[in-house]
């Protein structure tokens, strides 16, 4: 039997059915922690090196020998990083994974970053995840799948390409402003991958993905007709969001908000020119009344087409103290619009909204126009009086309302922001953000329907790439018809698991506010929308005989051909001869490109056409973006989503929770991270694996903070780790786990006990990398290796490692628990920091194949190991060392021995398993209590010495259908033997003379 219980009744209690965990509440007395943080000031032979008066004994003690350096200062953790990825094969590892005869596979799908700069610690927090993810599921033996990617095309890039030429850009012709943006794009990939291989990165390296490549091109205009036939897509005179910096239309993907905007805020008077029929005999024919407005963009008064108002809300005609005037506005909002106005209103009437209904007021600003009262639900009560001015060239819900409604949508505004002749002489090119807005209000104030006009500073929406506001304009835009999709890509959502769970809610919210996609823009650098238009007619030509030429063509030669070669060349023959031949072509190419957000949203039908990605994992601004688009495109394809679970990260902040940006001077490089800046006291070099102990360790679903600071605090988690398992390697040095195990029913109940709490840390971890929580895989090694490992167990051990003999099978069992304590330790930290997992395991001195880690699989661990009765055995020992330690602090337990005395009963059969003989300095319970002599008896010895102390306290046993509550007592007293010059412990017959334990090992 394990327990080797000379009695009946603990095996009868159901000791090895124990599930209690030992660092758990509910335990009397002291506990095991309490001790820990006491064991540090405790000075025994046990982590102490031996004396130099011993000379003679030195080289009998087997200290640990390791070639494993201690400490990598300097350049030497950036060098030995780029030793290890070269000696462990870090570059042919995903080929040779995916070579494996595995038919499980996980595949990760790589969004694609933008190709317009270095590589940054955004771009290392992410591919850092995911590299984690990636090397978890290869070593628990999938065959991975990640292949990464690149977004080449789209304004960001064609900017930063042009603004190196200065003037000379505005000559470029299209072709040239290709050239120009693709060279720029293609130095920057580079530059990035060369970053993230460095990061340890393990992917498909040979065989990335371009946005820009002729294949991919090909395959997003298969995509686009697809769509386009399924009446998916289709060309409307629409208001989109608009950049004049950029001149051309928006997605929401690429807005960013600016909450520091500050606008012109005005109330307006609609003076009403036709009382609803429902008011009219509240209503003074002779009383001049006024529909009030509010508005924070005056620019767009002069395009105004009615006023609205909610139907189910009451509205009060009310008449103003200081003017005598009549004005109708919400009830609810008379007495803040009076006391913003500056004075009081008297409410005349109230009604219902739906009274206002066949209404009409006269346009503010020009003459003879009119403005109907009309219902709409986008009002709101929140901001204004409750009446709305509606401009459909300018809102979406503006655009609503006039489609509805058969109203005009006049746009007055040119694509740079400027009105246009058709304003007026008054507004013509005046810019809405500037004169334009400040002329209007003037117009207002010149026909008395201004009531207030303040400064206003909101949230408004900036182009995400020039950082200038944009506005709301209408043009002949391509569009997807998102809501015709709303409820299979909800249904589909449904389907994904999101990590956070929140995540899917803002996905959820996304698709039900947007009823349609502007998926063009009028740019040059980018995939151009495979549509030809007539020369003088309104109509298009698109069909998929079209298409197929302009596929073969593209895949062949790449976009540029849309604008280096002939009409006539790019429309097959048949499709050509049916229009009347070259020379009467009245057809020719179209001149908006695709929306970078449609190209890397079908990523997935060129990267894995035939099958779902198990995972996506990006940041969460691409929850409106990258997973948008890509479910939107895979929807409309295939009906479901292109990814079984989506992970949500936060955004990368410096350590005061600034965004980070050049201006400010907190910019922190992951270059510099790794190799040091150049001033290396300034900006030490700490290495790859540091970069990613900060990524993993972070709680990335929410902001991620990193600095000085927070890579000090990782390079220290790691020196500590790298001496732990330092620790482990020195100590199994002279050890070959083929001829030297011990079987785990004759190991020493402590290093079962160790093996016991290290299938429970396996399991944890495991859980924790499954559920893709890299923080709690590292909170569970934090708890383990420093406190079950560094504090106590290897406290405990380092007698019997270095001062029994060395074949002694009380030394192998305790080696054998090292030995797959390192096994699992190293493993368990390989996907977190692959150099410092692969550097530990060339260092393991027994022979191993394959040479790698990663080639080696995962944690395993043994069901024999999971024992809970032994938590039973140690804790209740560790608590009558927690009595001793704690009645000499600060002394040397080695100085004294220990009686324990314990009444008959559970408890005492529970500590006689760790007791050999009566009284003994080698047994297993004088090794947990750290004293040089222990003894365990069932009654008070016959004397105690004067100077003794003694300890009292209870244990209480609750296990399976026995509860028993046992009193102890602990005895110490002063050695009574001398201090052996080899092991310290004081155990020798007399001074200078070797216990008999150290005289039987030196013989």
């Amino acid at each position: 039997m394990l327990w080797g219980l000379r009695r009946g009744r603990a095996a009868a209690t159901g000791l090895a059915g124990l599930r209690r965990p030992l660092w758990g509440p509910g335990w009397r007395g002291t506990t095991t922690t309490s001790f820990l943080r006491r064991f540090d000031t405790v000075n025994g032979a046990s982590n102490q090196q031996p004396p130099s008066k011993a000379g003679s004994y030195r080289e009998t003690v087997r200290l640990p020998k390791t070639s494993m350096p201690m400490k990598l200062v300097g350049r030497q953790q950036a060098d030995m990083e780029l030793e290890i990825q070269q000696k462990c094969g870090f570059s042919e590892l995903y080929s040779w994974q995916r070579k494996r005869d595995i038919k499980e596979e996980f595949c990760l799908h790589d969004g694609p970053p933008y190709a317009n700069g270095e590589a940054h610690v955004g771009h290392a927090l992410n591919k850092i995840l995911k590299d984690i993810t990636n090397r978890f599921q290869m070593m628990r033996g999938s065959k991975v799948h990640f292949v990464p990617g690149w977004d080449c095309h789209g304004l960001p890039i064609e900017l930063k390409a042009l603004s190196k030429l200065g003037e000379k850009a505005q000559n470029l012709s299209p072709m040239e402003i290709r050239k120009t943006a693709r060279a720029f794009a293609e130095a920057a990939i580079e530059k990035q991958k060369s970053a993230f291989i460095r990061w340890g990165v393990m992917a498909d390296w040979d065989n990335c993905y371009y946005t820009f490549d002729g294949k991919y091109e090909a395959q997003q205009i298969k995509m686009f007709y697809q769509m386009y036939a399924k009446d998916l897509i289709y060309r409307a005179y629409k208001p989109v969001f608009w950049s004049p910096s950029a001149r051309t239309a928006l997605a929401e993907a690429e807005l960013e908000y600016n909450p520091e905007h500050v606008s012109h805020s005005v109330y307006v008077k609609f003076p009403l020119l036709k009382p609803p029929s429902m008011l009219a005999s509240v209503l003074d024919s002779s009383l001049p009344v006024s529909a009030i407005i509010w508005t924070t963009q005056p620019w767009t008064i002069p395009a105004n087409q009615a006023v609205c108002y909610m139907p189910e809300s009451k509205y009060s005609i009310v008449k103003c103290a200081n003017s005598g005037e009549f004005y109708i506005l919400a009830a609810e909002k008379v007495s803040s619009i009076a006391a913003l106005l500056g004075t009081e209103f008297e409410v005349i009437s109230t009604f219902l909204g739906a009274d206002m209904d066949s209404g009409s007021c006269a346009h503010p600003t020009i003459a003879d126009r009119v403005s109907p009262l009309l219902p709409a639900h986008h009002v709101t009560l929140t901001k204004g009086t409750g009446l709305v001015h509606v401009a459909p060239a300018h809102g979406m819900e503006d655009y609503s309302v006039a489609s509805m409604h058969k109203l005009p949508m006049d746009c007055l505004v040119d694509e740079l922001g400027n009105f246009t002749e058709a304003a007026g002489n008054e507004l013509e090119n005046k810019n809405v953000f500037e004169e334009g807005s400040d002329t209007v209000i003037k117009m207002l104030q010149s026909t008395k329907n201004l009531l207030k006009e303040e400064k206003f500073t909101h949230s408004y929406p900036y182009d995400w790439r020039t950082k200038k506001p944009v506005i709301i304009r209408p043009s002949k835009q391509w569009f997807v018809k998102i809501e015709n999709m709303t409820a299979t890509a909800k249904d589909s959502l449904r389907k994904v698991k999101f990590i956070p769970v929140s995540a899917m809610n803002s996905m959820v919210d996304t698709i039900e506010k947007r009823p349609y996609w502007c998926i063009s823009r009028q740019r040059v650098w980018g995939v151009p929308i495979p549509v030809f238009h007539h020369k003088t007619k309104d109509e298009i030509l698109i069909n998929s005989q079209t298409i197929e030429h302009l596929v073969q063509l593209v895949e062949k030669h790449g976009s540029d051909i849309w604008w280096t070669l002939p009409p006539e060349q790019l429309l097959p023959q048949k499709v050509l001869a049916q229009l009347g031949g070259p020379d009467t072509l009245e057809f020719v190419p179209g001149q908006d490109i695709l929306d970078i957000w449609f190209e890397s949203g079908t990523s997935w039908n060129c990267v894995l056409p035939d099958k779902r990605a198990d995972l996506y994992l990006e940041g969460k601004d691409q929850l409106g973006g990258w997973f948008h688009s890509s479910l939107l495109t895979s929807v409309a394809a295939k009906n479901k989503s292109p990814y079984r679970a989506v992970l949500v990260h936060g955004f990368t902040l410096s350590e005061k929770g600034e965004k980070m940006s050049k201006s400010l001077g907190n910019v922190i490089s992951p270059d510099i991270i790794i190799n040091g800046g150049q001033d290396q006291s300034k900006d030490p070099p700490y290495g790859a694996d540091i970069l990613r102990w900060w990524v993993a360790e972070s709680n990335v679903f929410n902001e991620v903070k990193i600095g000085p600071r927070t890579l000090n605090a990782a390079r220290d988690d790691i020196d500590k780790l790298r001496n732990t398992l330092r620790f482990l390697l020195g100590n199994v040095a002279d050890f070959n786990p083929e001829t030297d195990t011990v079987p785990f029913e004759e190991m020493y109940i402590i290093d079962q006990y160790m093996l016991h709490l290290l299938q429970d840390f396996g399991k944890k971890i495991t859980e924790a990398y499954k559920q893709y929580d890299f923080g709690k895989a590292v909170r569970h090694l934090q708890a383990f290796y420093p406190r079950q490992l560094s504090n106590f167990y290897f406290s405990i051990i380092k007698d019997r490692l270095y001062c029994e003999g060395e074949k002694d099978r009380k030394r192998r069992s305790c080696q054998t628990a090292l030995a797959e304590i390192l096994d699992v330790m190293v493993r368990s930290i390989a996907p977190i920091l692959p150099h410092l997992a692969e550097e530990v395991f060339q260092h393991i001195p027994y022979e191993k194949e394959p040479k790698s880690v990663f080639r080696s699989g995962w944690i395993s661990t043994n069901s024999i190991w999971k024992k809970p009765g032994l938590e039973e055995a140690v804790d209740a020992a560790c608590t009558m060392r927690d009595a001793f330690l704690g009645s000499i602090p600060g002394k040397n337990s080695l100085e004294y021995d220990v009686i324990v005395v314990i009444d008959p009963g559970l408890l005492f059969e529970i500590i006689e398993m760790l007791v050999d003989e009566g009284t003994s300095g080698i047994s297993q319970l004088s090794e947990l209590m750290m004293a040089s002599q222990t003894s365990l008896l069932a009654q008070d010895p016959i004397a105690i010495p004067a100077d003794a102390i003694e300890l009292k306290g209870s244990y209480l046993i609750n296990m399976e259908g026995i509860r028993e509550e046992t009193s102890y007592k602990v005895i110490v007293i002063p050695a009574t033997k001398e201090k052996c010059p080899r092991c310290w412990k004081y155990t020798a017959d007399s001074s200078n003379q070797l216990c008999p334990r150290c005289t039987e090992v030196t013989a």
